[in-house]
């Protein structure tokens, strides 16, 4: 498994990076088919290789995704590397040891005929060619396990928040800054006063913060146009459609002024409801095997299990490696906890198809809205 994740490690596949995702597909493709048995299918949106491995009779759906948050060429000055059972490099937690996890524990599966399973290659970015897949795959199965890194300390994770990302575009009018500024409207100037009124529509729980900022183009003009995004986070879709409802209504605070709201709501949150009935059959195989409890935790950070869960589809995230650091150069894996981990998952599938044909995980499936 350590040689399997150096291999993965020094496949780079940054965001976007057409060829390097195909290269990084071909050997996932080498990996999973022959285990098995089947040959995936290569979805592609926009040249983007999304590697769908389909059930005909699907129960459970193993998903996670090979794109790394890292540039081309990363890894030579920061090369795979372990030293005390900790390994570190680009997209070693996040998320390419539950890849090799996933693979191992499907070699570990007696009868893989109702396991489907989805990598896809823009996850990083916000999954904007991948969601309606993950959405069809997900409502063909009735569980959906995330191979998500765990918490630093091995908990599983049982719920998440969602969030929004908004682009919000000011117009204002443009002036010689020295010698007429009083003939312009300044775009700088409005921008400023809505960073701060929308960073003032956060609440405890409920993160809202301002990003990426660019006004003007040339230092002796009054600035004509302005932008600036927004980063909302929230543990309940009531939260985010509050933040959305009011940054849709914003107005300007400059006299002839312009606003133009882009972007909304990304995913919503992965609430309990769906986890918990999955929760308690990784317990169970885990007790099963020998493990050390097994704990839930509530993640800030969305992944595409947020989408599952908002379908009301039984999910369950954090089932790759034990490790932290995710998008830092201080991003590291326990390797000494990779096989237990692979067991982890192969038992929890089992006990996915176990409780299915006892009609167990599909009464605990909550009724919700798709929207």
């Amino acid at each position: 498994m350590v040689d399997r994740l150096r291999q993965l490690v020094h496949q780079e596949s940054p965001p976007g990076a057409v060829r390097r995702l195909h290269d990084c597909a071909d050997l996932l493709e080498s990996w999973i088919s022959p285990v098995l048995g089947r040959p995936a299918v290569r979805v592609l949106h926009d040249g983007l290789p999304h590697l769908l491995w389909p059930a005909e009779d699907q129960r459970v759906l193993l998903l996670g995704h090979y794109d790394t948050v890292w540039p081309e060429g990363t890894v030579a000055d920061w090369p795979f590397a372990v030293a005390d059972g900790i390994a570190t490099g680009p997209g070693v937690c996040d998320m390419k040891s539950g890849i090799v996890q996933m693979v191992t524990a499907l070699s570990l599966l007696p009868d893989t005929s109702r396991v489907g399973v989805l990598l896809t290659c823009d996850e990083e970015s916000g999954s904007p060619t991948s969601r309606p897949l993950i959405e069809q795959q997900a409502l063909r199965s009735r569980a959906v396990l995330v191979a998500e890194p765990s918490t630093e300390d091995g908990a599983l994770k049982v719920a998440r928040k969602g969030g929004s990302m908004y682009r919000i575009t000011v117009q204002g009018r443009a002036a010689h800054a020295g010698v007429e500024p009083h003939r312009g409207v300044n775009a700088a100037v409005e921008l400023a006063h809505q960073v701060l009124a929308v960073r003032a529509l956060a609440t405890e729980g409920t993160s809202v913060t301002p990003t990426v900022l660019s006004a003007g183009s040339i230092s002796n003009q009054v600035p004509e146009s302005a932008t600036f995004c927004v980063d909302v986070r929230a543990w309940t879709r009531e939260e985010l459609d509050r933040v959305d409802r009011m940054i849709h209504a914003m107005t300007p605070w400059l006299p002839e002024a312009a606003l133009v709201v882009g972007g909304g709501i990304n995913r919503y949150p992965l609430q309990e409801s769906v986890a918990l009935p999955l929760l308690e059959l990784a317990r169970l195989a885990g007790r099963e095997l020998g493990l050390p409890p097994l704990a839930g935790a509530h993640a800030p950070g969305a992944s595409d299990a947020n989408f599952t869960g908002s379908l009301g589809v039984a999910t369950l995230d954090g089932l790759g490696g034990v490790g932290g650091g995710s998008h830092a150069r201080t991003e590291w894996v326990d390797v000494t906890q990779l096989a237990d981990r692979a067991a982890l998952l192969a038992g929890t599938v089992a006990g996915v198809l176990t409780a299915h044909r006892r009609s167990g995980l599909a009464a605990a499936r909550p009724a919700v809205t798709r929207t």
